[in-house]
């Protein structure tokens, strides 16, 4: 099999751990730079060229799309989706997976358990907002977001209101959601693929951090996840429409 894997970088560990697995497998890889592609589109004729030349043929691709890049990684993966080649994320996965509110809608709507959560715009909505998931302490995330940035703590309703009104008036929109007190500064990911978790490990925060990513220096140990979790985990990723996903689960006082 011919696989592509979409990469920025062609030494980024995760890329080359990919390219060294399907290898061993008998596959035939090329990692191909996400934006040195051109997107061809004529009736009924849908085409790929890549770095001015036109795109041989691929069986499978593989895509490894940065948070800063969404808009036209998606678009690359539908001309491969509209070509019938097989993405082992679509586009639309890949999609709901970087918009927070909309992948929050699509699990709550599926009764996957999630913190309360709610989205304002106006700032007399951010007091009832904060009171209908809680009250202080609360967690004020950007809708957009990676490696734990754009995720802030607010002790008080105060500070809430007030990094809300900041993050508002800088044309930011942000989500207000229930703090999980007993998971402060850790969780679980689980690696998913197709029906299975494959892998887990917890992360840990370092020190006074609530945020548990590897990225803000927490630490990772592995861990045998039970049932309930592994349940939760892959409905998470397939209700999301990932074949193949990292599933971040907060261990709650009622389960994941």
């Amino acid at each position: 099999m011919k696989l592509a894997i979409l990469s920025r970088n062609l030494r980024c560990y995760s890329t080359r751990r990919l390219r060294e697995a399907a290898e061993q497998r008998g596959h035939k890889v090329k990692v191909l730079d996400t934006l040195k592609f051109a997107i061809d589109l004529q009736k009924g004729d849908p085409d790929l060229y890549f770095r001015g030349r036109q795109l041989s043929d691929y069986d499978a691709v593989l895509p490894r799309i940065g948070a800063s890049i969404t808009h036209f990684g998606t678009a690359l993966l539908r001309q491969f989706e509209q070509m019938d080649i097989f993405c082992c994320n679509t586009s639309g996965g890949v999609s709901n997976s970087r918009d927070k509110l909309r992948s929050l809608q699509i699990l709550a709507k599926h009764h996957v358990g999630i913190p309360a959560t709610t989205f304002v715009t106006d700032k007399k909505d951010v007091l009832p907002a904060i009171q209908r998931v809680g009250g202080a302490p609360v967690v004020i995330k950007l809708l957009e977001g990676t490696q734990g940035i754009g995720v802030l703590l607010a002790e008080t309703v105060r500070a809430a209101e007030a990094i809300v009104e900041l993050l508002q008036s800088q044309k930011q929109n942000v989500l207000i959601q229930k703090f999980i007190a007993e998971s402060k500064g850790r969780d679980v990911r689980a690696f998913v693929v197709g029906d299975q978790v494959v892998a887990a490990m917890r992360r840990v925060a370092a020190g006074q951090e609530f945020r548990s990513n590897v990225h803000r220096g927490g630490r990772t140990e592995p861990v045998v996840l039970d049932e309930t979790y592994c349940e939760a985990a892959i409905r998470a990723a397939q209700i999301t429409g990932l074949r193949v996903a990292g599933v971040d689960l907060l261990e709650g006082a009622d389960g994941p």
